[in-house]
């Protein structure tokens, strides 16, 4: 592995790509303030030859003793070339497999997606975010809002959700400027009228949700409406457990039953708020499809080969009280055609798809979410830079001291050898 990453160092010149004049003049979602490397890039240098990093690590692993989380983040801050972030992916994997692999430093993390992004390497920044159990990479939502807004960039909105899911997973919506760029992914991704899965159904459902429950705006609660939805149809596919299973969801049934609760509450409502009508359309869809499929084939939905063997497990654990919330639809049908009838009544439905509306939200919110993000990220910046000088200084005294203690050694040594 060494070996290798000396290779990359002894590359002859880096090629840069030049950005066109048309594409540099695209606007996005996140200001040019906001991505901006110049404070990160700013800090104080600590110049490493990732050789000789990749060397010691791999004889301390050859030897079963602990790599130290500074290691791990000289070597992920020190990346110079695309071929450098594929030996930090295994340090990363090999760092969390190990005795230190709670240290790995929020700083690491972030500077990892970072180079990801400066060198081409997304796909790795994805994947190990996907793989976080075995990488250990949680980013905070300043750093997700980064890897966000680089597929948006694209308008790669799938690749995006899936960062959004990875929050949800998390429960991780801390940020204002998190919720409201997850709510318009979602609503983007839904958009593009994807052909999911059952899983892909329930986590996306599940983000949506989650993330509709931190705004009470017209976005908010028909993200929720749309959630519970999509909730709803696996479980009355698949029934309660796999709708629950690995997700940070409550565990009860009904689904569909709390989408039509949505409707109530923005019925309900003296604020304004309302429900885009698209999403009406959505939920008839479902009901139309699941009333028109037999529950004797309840996977006649599955048509992808990502369904594994515990997916046809799970078609044996519908139960009785899984059949009974079936046997409601009917009643969920019925209740529906009323509560649209009755928000129609009240001016509570915005002609306005759901995209639309996440876009309008996202337009004039985020802005001024920005600054408190940035200011919060100069001070973690501060407080990073003191914890990492605190590591070094650490480090230079246990080799010094280890180093003192190698040297009255032999000098005891030779002194025996003397006297013998």
């Amino acid at each position: 592995m060494a070996a290798s990453v000396l290779r990359c160092c002894m590359n002859a010149a880096v090629k840069v790509k030049r950005v066109s004049p048309s594409v540099s003049a695209r606007r996005w979602l996140l200001s040019a303030a906001y991505s901006d490397s110049t404070l990160w890039e700013a800090r104080e240098k600590d110049p490493q030859n990732l050789a000789l990093l990749a060397s010691n690590m791999d004889g301390l692993y050859e030897r079963n003793l602990p790599v130290s989380s500074l290691t791990v983040s000289q070597f992920v801050d020190n990346i110079s070339c695309r071929e450098e972030v594929d030996q930090a992916e295994y340090y990363l994997y090999k760092f969390r497999h190990s005795p230190n692999c709670w240290y790995l430093r929020e700083w690491t993390v972030h500077s990892w997606i970072r180079q990801c992004l400066k060198y081409g390497a997304r796909d790795k920044a994805l994947h190990t975010l996907r793989n976080k159990v075995q990488y250990g990479i949680f980013p905070d939502n300043f750093t997700s809002n980064l890897l966000i807004d680089s597929y948006l960039k694209d308008e790669d909105f799938k690749s995006a959700s899936s960062v959004v899911e990875e929050l949800m997973l998390q429960e991780a919506f801390d940020l204002p400027s998190t919720q409201i760029l997850s709510l318009y992914t979602l609503a983007s991704y839904l958009a593009t009228r994807p052909q999911l899965t059952v899983s892909q159904e329930r986590a996306l459902g599940a983000s949506l949700l989650i993330c509709g429950l931190k705004q009470d705006n017209s976005v908010g609660l028909t993200a929720r409406f749309l959630g519970n939805v999509l909730l709803g149809k696996v479980e009355m596919q698949k029934g309660i457990h796999a709708v629950f299973k690995g997700m940070p969801l409550f565990w009860e049934r009904g689904y569909l039953s709390r989408a039509l609760a949505v409707l109530e509450g923005v019925a309900a409502s003296p604020a304004d708020v309302k429900l885009s009508k698209d999403s009406f359309a959505f939920l008839e869809d479902v009901l139309q499809g699941l009333s028109s499929t037999s529950t004797d084939s309840p996977n006649s939905s599955d048509s992808s080969g990502e369904e594994s063997a515990g997916e046809e497990e799970r078609k044996e654990e519908v139960d009785e009280d899984d059949q009974a919330e079936r046997e409601k639809l009917s009643e969920y049908d019925s209740k529906f055609k009323v509560m649209v009838n009755e928000l129609e009544a009240r001016g509570k439905v915005d002609s306005s798809n759901f995209q639309n509306l996440a876009t309008d939200l996202t337009q004039r919110l985020l802005p001024s979410l920005e600054r408190p993000d940035l200011d919060q990220y100069e001070t973690l910046l501060g407080g990073w830079e003191v914890e990492r000088k605190q590591l070094i200084q650490r480090e230079q005294e246990t080799r010094r001291m280890a180093q003192e203690e190698k040297q009255a050694r032999l000098a005891a040594k030779a002194a025996l050898e003397q006297q013998a």
